[in-house]
């Protein structure tokens, strides 16, 4: 590990020069790149180095305790001993996680379908509950949200939402959002006070650019058609609206938000190149979609991640086996506790899983 991690520090210092070249900073998508791969060579490079000092300082400890006979200097050295110890094997388990291989889609933004599932009205509710809670979690971490697309119902619900969210490894961190969410609660309908179930699927897709899948146009039925919405002004007489087929595998997107055709066929396709994406990465990798599925839920979106109980303000994420009981803070965003200790669970799983593949059988 100790020579993976010399070259690590090497090609940090590599990537440092080539940051500062002119034809470099001249060129936007290079340096975005290479700023990518700065900051997460930067990551294990500070941990290693705060590791080495750290192991300089207990050394330079175990020398004091051997060199002297004063029995408060002996005390002294050896609790500060302890404590090294202690930050020295914390900070190697940190640094084994951050070696392990990222997701080459971790630092790419998603786009988070929302679906209202068993429940009627109470389903719907939600689903529009659950968009808003996102929307509070992206403005805390700085992200931005944009709403595609969203089918509302009558009650001030929505039967399904398409959602953009970009900024920085956003996937990383939604990506275990993918799956049933169930709700229970007494709905405002409900007379007799009794507890309902209802539950919606959230599924998050890396966003696809044009490079990592192509679709020939040839297979594309495009159909355009007026926006439905309220009477009065809000009618849109034009056909603005967009269906896109993919023929060879009948997946249908239609988008009608924007005014401009346009602009709805461009969130349409957007939307169609994530789905495609992960067909085509389940076919290409089914060790690896395997693996995805385990974590953060197959196709059919048939697993219950978490339930929200209201009655009880308790949020439970049955996959880690975490209870919160402040489910009125995560609805307003607070998902950071839930989101990484599933991040911790699964990269200690991963590592565990790499240690006993690495050892000699």
């Amino acid at each position: 590990m100790l020579e993976k991690l010399a070259q690590i520090e090497e090609s940090y210092e590599e990537l440092n020069k080539q940051l500062s070249e002119p034809d470099v900073t001249s060129d936007i998508d290079a340096y975005t790149k290479l700023m990518k791969q700065h900051k997460s060579l930067g990551e294990v490079v500070e941990k290693y180095r705060e590791i080495s000092k750290v192991k300089d300082d207990l050394d330079g400890a175990k020398e004091v305790l051997e060199a002297t006979e004063d029995a408060e200097m002996r005390e002294l050295a050896e609790l500060e001993i302890s404590e090294l110890e202690e930050a020295y094997s914390k900070g190697e388990e940190e640094l084994r996680i951050l070696l392990i291989p990222k997701d080459p889609n971790d630092e790419k933004n998603v786009i988070v379908e929302i679906r209202a599932g068993t429940g009627g009205d109470e389903a719907t509710l939600f689903a529009a509950e659950i968009l808003r809670m996102y929307a509070r979690y992206a403005e805390n971490q700085g992200w931005k949200m944009e709403v595609m697309e969203a089918s509302d119902t009558g009650v001030g619900g929505i039967k399904d939402a398409f959602a953009m969210i970009e900024g920085d490894s956003v996937y990383s961190k939604m990506r275990y959002e993918s799956g049933v969410h169930r709700v229970q609660r007494v709905p405002q309908t409900e007379s007799s006070g009794r507890i309902h179930t209802s539950a919606i699927t959230v599924a998050v897709l890396p966003e696809a650019e044009e490079v990592d899948i192509e679709i020939d146009q040839n297979d594309l039925r495009i159909d355009t058609f007026c926006s439905s919405g309220p009477g009065g002004q809000s009618v849109n007489t034009t056909y603005s609206a967009v269906r896109i087929t993919h023929e060879p595998t009948g997946l249908v997107v239609s988008m009608q938000d924007e005014k401009s055709q346009i602009k709805n066929r461009d969130k349409a396709m957007k939307v169609l190149r994530a789905r495609l994406q992960e067909i085509e990465e389940q076919k290409q990798h089914e060790e690896m979609a395997s693996e995805r599925k385990s974590m953060v839920g197959s196709g059919d979106r048939s697993e219950k991640i978490r339930t929200y109980n209201f009655k009880e303000n308790r949020v439970t994420d049955h996959r880690i086996g975490l209870t919160l009981h402040q489910l009125d803070l995560v609805m307003e965003g607070a998902l950071d506790e839930i989101i990484d200790a599933l991040i911790t669970h699964y990269q200690t799983e991963k590592l565990q899983s790499e240690t006993v593949s690495a050892s000699p059988a």
